[in-house]
């Protein structure tokens, strides 16, 4: 069977965990509007009878402004090594900037295929998909260009096959039930975060932390209890964290809950609780505390 590694590159909210979320038929990868979302390497399988694909979900590269974001460059960039095919995936913008010449040119310096992966070309007439597809194809840097919506699941089956075409013959690395290396507990960590990126304003998020003190399940009823702390940067995030009389916590733990119970297939109770680590993002030992740091 074909099996094999394959990292996807590319600037934030490109749409790389939509893409992945689409193609693995659950939602692993957290989803929002704002940058900087996926903040560590987490590995996603594709099962089908004749092949299995470990793909690699990874930060944007980006500017580092703090120690977070050093880790997430370094996370972004090692998941480089060791794989069988590179996607880099944009969008429709047809202005490269800086960020994307910065992947380029890091592109051009390694020796392995590389699909050009085009999304939101919902948005796209045809003449001006042909155009912006033979930007890249001037580029001659990529084996393949596929044009996708990730959201509207456009084009993604033939994507499968042409990712399978460049893949080697070998074993399975993962049972076929298995979807990701992700424990059940930072996978709930992720969903009370993503609430917390959706319904929290643009400042906050980014500074935000979720720890899971409690996972167990009820002896005699099948009920999960759960604790999660929210960590924040300021005081003044925790109070907006909370709410006026806790209504914007109620909100972001209700909103969590009902996709942590999908997910667990369970029943959930959900206890949150807001904690001020201050500006852990600057911190290597904070930022190693709450798992950023590579393994």
């Amino acid at each position: 069977m074909k099996s094999g590694f394959v990292t996807i590159v590319g600037r934030s909210n490109v749409g790389k965990s939509t893409l992945l979320n689409r193609i693995i038929g659950e939602k692993i990868s957290i989803i929002s509007s704002k940058p900087q979302t996926t903040r560590a390497n987490l590995k996603l399988i594709y099962n089908s009878l004749d092949s299995q694909i470990v793909f690699l979900d990874t930060p944007g590269i980006q500017n580092p402004k703090n120690k977070l974001g050093e880790f997430m460059l370094k996370e972004s960039r090692s998941s480089l090594r060791d794989v069988d095919l590179i996607l880099y995936m944009v969008d429709v913008n047809f202005e490269i900037g800086e960020l994307d010449n910065l992947i380029i040119d890091i592109l051009r310096k390694i020796n392995l295929p590389k699909i050009c992966v085009i999304n939101k070309i919902d948005t796209l007439n045809s003449e001006e998909l042909s155009k912006l597809v033979s930007k890249y194809e001037g580029m001659e840097l990529f084996e393949k260009i596929i044009p996708i919506s990730a959201s509207e699941g456009t084009n993604v089956y033939n994507l499968i096959n042409c990712i399978k075409s460049f893949l080697p013959y070998g074993p399975k690395y993962y049972s076929d039930d298995m979807i990701t290396d992700q424990t059940e507990r930072e996978i709930v960590s992720e969903i009370i975060r993503e609430k917390t990126l959706n319904l929290l304003r643009d400042e906050i998020p980014h500074g935000i932390n979720v720890l899971i003190e409690k996972f167990s399940i009820r002896k005699n009823k099948p009920i999960v209890d759960i604790d999660a702390i929210i960590c924040v940067e300021k005081k003044s995030h925790k109070g907006i964290v909370i709410g006026k009389n806790g209504d914007m916590i109620l909100k972001i733990g209700k909103s969590a809950r009902l996709d942590i119970e999908k997910f667990l297939d369970s029943k959930v109770n959900l206890k949150l609780f807001v904690k001020i680590d201050d500006d852990w993002r600057n911190k290597s030992i904070k930022v190693k505390e709450f798992g950023y740091f590579r393994k």
